[in-house]
């Protein structure tokens, strides 16, 4: 059993596989992450583990899992399943290292775009050859929600709402309709364009 662990901006997800086969998955908050990995490893037996981590983890934290488990930290020197073409190849976000070493792996020998929408919306492709190029990196929505009372004087803080139509019906309709049908507009586009 492996245990994988990803850490983002906002929370700090894990997941147990026997080969490609996903056994359990879990959400932890940043405060009580060790103890779960801990947890898992014992309960599952687990003999390997690889973390991803764009968040705010202590190397402190990184040690006490390693004391658990052989870890390996992904990193732009981790061996990878393609050729990365990034030209800051040392600035490219281990998460989207660690999609893009998944694309390929799942869907060798084809051109993939790859979006994920976390704290951040990020778009990365490669090609059919396994060269990664590199992507757009766009403003998640959760960010969207919040910087529209931060910028503005009377626009509130909303939570999200996805169950939107395309013309709103008041502010709060609005701003929904914006936030959710902008973010999607935006996706098709680029997807179109990259098909292209």
């Amino acid at each position: 059993m492996n245990l994988i662990i990803d850490a983002g901006n906002t929370r700090i997800k894990a997941a147990i596989f026997n080969g490609l086969e996903l056994i359990h998955n879990e959400v932890f908050k940043v405060d009580n992450f060790v103890q779960g990995c801990v947890k898992l490893i014992n309960h599952f037996n687990c003999k390997q583990a690889i973390i991803s981590s764009v968040g705010a983890i202590k190397k402190s934290e990184i040690a006490i899992i390693k004391e658990h488990i052989q870890l390996i930290e992904l990193n732009s020197l981790t061996k990878i399943p393609f050729k990365n073409e990034y030209s800051t190849p040392n600035t490219l976000g281990v998460d989207r290292i660690g999609l893009v070493a998944a694309a390929v792996s799942m869907y060798p020998s084809k051109n993939v775009l790859i979006i994920d929408s976390g704290t951040c919306i990020t778009y990365d492709f490669v090609d059919d050859k396994s060269h990664y190029y590199g992507g757009a990196i766009s403003p998640g929505i959760q960010i969207r929600y919040k910087s529209l009372p931060e910028f503005t004087e009377k626009l509130p803080l909303l939570q999200p709402n996805f169950d939107v139509s395309l013309i709103g019906n008041s502010t709060e309709n609005c701003i929904h309709s914006g936030i959710i049908n902008g973010v999607l507009g935006e996706m098709d586009s680029i997807i179109e364009r990259y098909k292209k």
